[in-house]
């Protein structure tokens, strides 16, 4: 999958991650983007949550920026209850430390994570937004647009107005409302595949 700042808290040099102990492929996904065009900033402004800090604190949910306090494993768990493959701890652990912005929801009274986000890219141009989950039991409620529009203004608040992300076709309408939309350039994604041509 929060709570709403009025600056935004960067992520640290050094991510620090809680040790934790403890394959399927990932769907087909498409490649839409959000306008490259430096007005593109007026579509997340700091006023224009769907849910307020205050209100999702009332309900119950923190927001985190860091990895401070996020269990692997229960993210991990949130990432197999979505659909995704199980991940390996340690992969886990090195995707995090090259992240370059996150956000995520803690639900209070169990401590586990239930909203997640993050994103990647060169820090000055460009930037990919990956993992976005919302725990099934906690979906509907607006976790995932609340994780999405700060991810979103953290990243345009630092100038960064190429921000690019993969989904599955049907949740597709997740994301337009957020502002994003099949390239307006009309780019198209392409994935590297490493599957072997059929011999003739």
């Amino acid at each position: 999958m929060l709570l709403r700042s009025t600056t935004c808290i960067p992520l640290p040099t050094s991510l620090h991650l809680p040790t934790t102990t403890t394959s399927r492929h990932q769907p087909q996904s498409i490649s839409i983007s959000a306008s490259s065009s430096s007005s593109s900033s007026a579509s997340f402004p700091a006023t224009a949550l769907s849910i307020s800090d205050a209100e999702l604190e009332s309900r119950g949910f923190s927001l985190h920026r860091d990895t401070t306090s996020l269990s692997l494993d229960q993210l991990n768990a949130v990432f197999v209850a979505v659909g995704f493959p199980r991940r390996d701890l340690g992969k886990i652990r090195v995707a995090l430390e090259h992240t370059d912005a996150l956000v995520w929801v803690q639900h209070q009274r169990t401590e586990k994570p239930v909203a997640f986000a993050r994103a990647t890219g060169d820090g000055v141009f460009n930037a990919i937004i990956w993992d976005v989950v919302v725990d099934p039991s906690f979906q509907g409620i607006g976790l995932g647009k609340a994780v999405m529009e700060r991810l979103v203004g953290d990243l345009l608040a630092k100038g960064i107005n190429n921000i690019a992300l993969y989904s599955e076709p049907r949740v597709l309408g997740f994301y337009r409302p957020l502002g994003f939309v099949a390239d307006p350039d009309g780019i198209r994604g392409m994935v590297y595949s490493r599957k072997q041509k059929k011999k003739r």
